[in-house]
């Protein structure tokens, strides 16, 4: 093969050409995927994929270099799958969708995957450029005008780190290697690619690319100035706090903030993003999860904002005047965001762990903050620290206490399911108004264990528990294991928004067990809180949910409706009482550990 550009070819108007030193765009395409790491290909396919197909079924012939196909009937679905297995590996992966109509089928999918910074490559066929059987690939069908749209990258290309057309096969490879550049590079996020069938269809010589060249850019670390000056705040600092959101995508990120927090004993650390495992609830220094709003915000003289977006909401809380503010961040100027700022003394592009290493070795190594972090006072400090942790784990466990009559909240069900599944389970958690309850009380300890939308659109944990899942039986089959357990803990309206059809649909195609529990408080819950916050006392604070639209009522059969889409080999219940709880996660999670999915429908009282 050839390390050079092909030179461009006429392709043949009806049939592919035998020869052995040439291939069709869609063939190169996939072999660009594969040997830049993308080993799942997600496909909703079209009247735009006539090559696409030819490849696929040419691929089978060699499955060890080619990515393997997951057929997805829904494409938001799709999406998220590749969204999940690419949060939990950092690996990127792709999906195929059909012209406009699926782009825009993928809906809150490509939200999720830009505000969550997953690296997903999106490819989708454009309606043929030729109407006369000019070239292969032209159009044949009605449909090719209807949606033939002005610029189909347009549709997602805001929410997008790259957007591009394919205009010729002679540089595929070379375009699906940019873009995953794109996805690849911090801060991390979905790409689009479009090509028409004639592009697709073109015959190219056969070449391949030297993949040392298409590495993604690398962050560097903190100034020496910036690791002095912030190391100095630190180790004077008398509430100094770490508030971080993504970090924990780096599964290094938790045992280097726990160094940190063991060298500045006093520190604590905030997750206000609850996207990632960034610091384990083990730890004196563990302020758990809480969107934006937590007092430990307004106590604090020090802090350091740790690739964050959302710190603090200013509305509802925020530093006090005096207190100093580091922020370190992928992308401190979040670019993407119209309006956003943060009062910082200084902000700094930088990779979160070499910076947190860069501060902790500053803080043991630098002879008068040694002499500031070993005094009596920072030894009272930690005291005060183990004291305060133990006190709210004490006080959560209080609050997640099961109702008299028999009725238990989120809290409760957690702490149970906590319990009663493997201790390195994996939590696909998109409980939404329910969140702070289910991370209060799983009190994740372990890099990677815990992973969240990090977007606003509802639907991402069905596709994104099957991801997460097949990945961690991927990963473990290369070293003769078995993967990990995994939950899916979401609300009753967001399973709805996941299309369980589909989902549940390939859990059974493919053999991908996952435990749901569904949190079902008949509604949605969450439009109720954004209307308290700025009508406290307004009509709407005196109506019923049914009154204002938010109601689910009758309650729909969610593990019914699960059932159905596997063709009935899904073990489905229903809880409603303490007295039955743990009987049905143990009938449950035997289920999944012997390789059929679960829905558990969990009647959750309000507020706990």
């Amino acid at each position: 093969m050839s390390s050079q550009i092909p030179p461009l070819t006429q392709p043949n108007t009806t049939s592919s050409s035998s020869s052995p030193d040439m291939y069709t765009t869609s063939f190169a395409f996939f072999e660009a995927l594969f040997a830049a790491g993308v080993s799942h290909v997600f496909v909703n396919l079209g009247s735009d994929h006539p090559s696409i197909i030819e490849a696929m079924v040419r691929g089978k012939a060699s499955p060890s270099t080619f990515p393997r196909i997951i057929t997805c009937p829904n494409e938001m679905v799709a999406m998220s799958m590749a969204d999940g297995y690419a949060r939990l590996t950092g690996h990127p992966q792709a999906l195929i969708v059909h012209v406009d109509v699926g782009t825009q089928g993928l809906g809150a999918a490509v939200h999720n995957a830009s505000a969550g910074r997953a690296p997903v490559l999106v490819f989708a066929g454009i309606s043929p450029i030729t109407l006369e059987g000019e070239l292969r690939g032209s159009r044949t069908e009605y449909i090719h005008w209807i949606q033939d749209v002005p610029d189909q990258k347009q549709i997602l290309g805001q929410y997008c780190r790259y957007a591009a057309e394919l205009k010729t096969g002679v540089n595929v490879k070379q375009m699906v290697n940019r873009a995953l550049q794109f996805a690849k590079s911090q801060p991390q996020g979905p790409v689009y690619l479009c090509g028409s069938r004639e592009v697709m269809e073109m015959e190219i010589p056969k070449y391949e690319l030297n993949q040392a060249h298409w590495k993604p850019v690398e962050l560097g670390g903190l100034p020496r100035g910036a690791v002095e000056e912030m190391a100095g705040a630190l180790a004077g600092a008398k509430k100094p706090l770490v508030v971080t959101g993504y970090a924990g995508r780096n599964h290094a990120i938790p045992q280097a903030l726990v160094e940190l927090a063991n060298t500045v004993k006093g520190l604590r650390v905030l997750d206000t993003g609850g996207s990632d495992m960034c610091f384990p609830a083990d730890h004196p220094g563990w302020l758990g999860l809480r969107f934006g709003n937590d007092q430990s915000v307004a106590e604090a003289d020090v802090i350091l904002v740790l690739d964050c977006d959302v710190p603090w909401i200013p509305t509802q809380m925020k530093p006090s005047k005096d207190a100093r503010v580091f922020h370190v961040d992928v992308d401190p100027l979040k670019q993407v965001m119209p309006v956003f700022y943060l009062e910082a003394e200084a902000r700094y592009r930088a990779d979160p762990l070499t910076a947190v290493e860069q501060l902790t070795e500053k803080l043991k190594t630098d002879t008068e903050l040694k002499k500031q972090l070993e005094s009596e006072e920072r030894e009272k400090r930690w005291k005060e620290l183990q004291a305060q942790h133990k006190q709210k784990l004490e006080e959560i466990a209080e609050r997640a206490k099961p109702l008299e009559n028999g009725e238990y909240g989120t809290g409760h069900l957690c702490r149970r399911l906590r319990a009663l599944c493997p201790e390195d389970t994996i939590w696909a958690i998109e409980a939404v108004t329910n969140t702070l309850f289910v991370h209060d009380n799983i009190q994740p300890t372990l890099p990677g264990s815990w992973i969240n939308c990090g977007g606003g659109g509802l639907g991402w944990s069905g596709g994104g528990a099957l991801g997460i899942k097949l990945a961690t039986e991927v990963e473990a089959k290369a070293k003769g294991g078995k993967g990990k357990f995994v939950v899916q803990i979401v609300g009753d309206g967001t399973f709805l928004f996941s299309v369980p059809g589909s989902v549940y649909w390939i859990s059974k195609r493919y053999g991908i067990p996952v435990l749901a529990i569904v949190l079902n408080n008949k509604g949605w819950n969450a439009p109720r809180r954004s209307l308290l916050l700025v009508h406290p006392d307004g009509l709407g604070s005196k109506a019923s949910n049914a009154d204002i639209n938010i109601e689910f009522s009758p309650s729909p059969d969610y593990a019914g409706i699960a059932k159905a889409a596997a063709g009935g080999d899904l073990f489905a219940a229903r809880v409603d009482n303490t007295a039955d709880l743990d009987r049905v996660l143990k009938e449950a999670i035997a289920a999944v550990e012997g390789g059929q999915s679960a829905v558990v429908d969990c009647k959750v009282a309000m507020g706990s």
